[in-house]
């Protein structure tokens, strides 16, 4: 559904790259509101990366509509890039500069003010490394850095791609507090990736993408519950080692042998059998992503 407080609102979007026979992307119809983290998923190849570089004006010459605050990007012309930022999801840093030196630089390029580089330095683990050249940072430090430019300018508007792949877990979860952060502060964000937990975790609403269009759009929530089995699985203890028992969701509150388990056995686990993302994608586009 299109509504008028949209930030992006794309309608029958289609491209295709010179001297290539097919499409990259076609026909792809959703919106993207203020304050929404907005997943794009799919495997690569999949037209994800397109649509992104089409919204933020990398791309020219395609068909349909493609607006970003009620104008196409290229239209907006210098102004466009004061109000978004964009991270990357290959690093693109000036390797003989030092790391604070790569956010200040940029920094400079903005009209208004901007946030603290060092503050941003120290959120994703790399203050101890702000004096030291990019040439000597690994690749997730640069990928980290990479992140954190696209928020030296504090936009309103966040397109990210792939912001946690290589990173190792606790630095991932430094940027998906940020990004969690961002959107509590309002911002609009656009991510794609490939990867379903961080999907799952961050996002209020995900579009599968596959051949360059889009075969699902909804709340991972109610994705997962669509697909999910109404059953519920005990996990309990016995002499002979841990047993597991399901029984159906619907008419457990009458269920005898499910009260009888609870009664009967030290009970380790009980959970719902929902689907996961990793499950829906698979079964709506009979693929495995890549």
């Amino acid at each position: 559904m299109h509504t008028a407080a949209d930030v992006i609102d794309v309608r029958g979007l289609t491209y295709t790259y010179p001297r290539s026979a097919e499409p990259a992307v076609r026909g792809m119809d959703f919106a993207v509101g203020e304050g929404e983290i907005f997943g794009f998923l799919g495997p690569s190849g999949s037209g994800k990366s397109t649509t992104q570089k089409l919204l933020i004006g990398l791309l020219r010459g395609h068909g349909g509509q493609a607006t970003v605050w009620g104008r196409d990007p290229v239209a907006w012309g210098p102004d466009y890039y004061q109000r978004v930022g964009v991270s990357f999801e290959l690093p693109h840093n000036y390797h003989k500069l030092t790391g604070l030196e790569n956010l200040r630089f940029f920094g400079s390029l903005y009209d208004g003010s901007t946030n603290d580089p060092m503050e941003l330095l120290h959120a994703v683990g790399l203050g101890d490394a702000a004096d030291t050249r990019v040439a000597k940072y690994s690749k997730g430090m640069q990928m980290r850095l990479t992140f954190v430019r696209s928020l030296i300018n504090n936009p309103a508007l966040l397109f990210l791609d792939e912001p946690t792949s290589g990173l190792d877990p606790v630095n991932a979860r430094k940027v998906k507090d940020l990004i969690l952060d961002a959107k509590a502060r309002g911002r609009t964000v656009f991510l794609t990736t490939h990867d379903m937990s961080t999907a799952d975790e961050l996002c209020d609403r995900v579009a599968f993408v596959v051949d360059g269009a889009i075969v699902a759009l909804d709340s991972p929530t109610e994705l997962k519950l669509a697909r999910s089995r109404r059953q519920v699985q005990v996990q309990y203890r016995t002499p002979e080692g841990l047993v597991a028992a399901e029984f159906p969701m619907d008419s457990l509150a009458d269920n005898p042998e499910f009260h009888a388990t609870l009664r009967d056995h030290q009970v380790e686990t009980i959970h719902s059998r929902e689907a996961s993302l990793d499950d829906v994608f698979v079964e709506v586009t009979g693929r495995k992503l890549s």
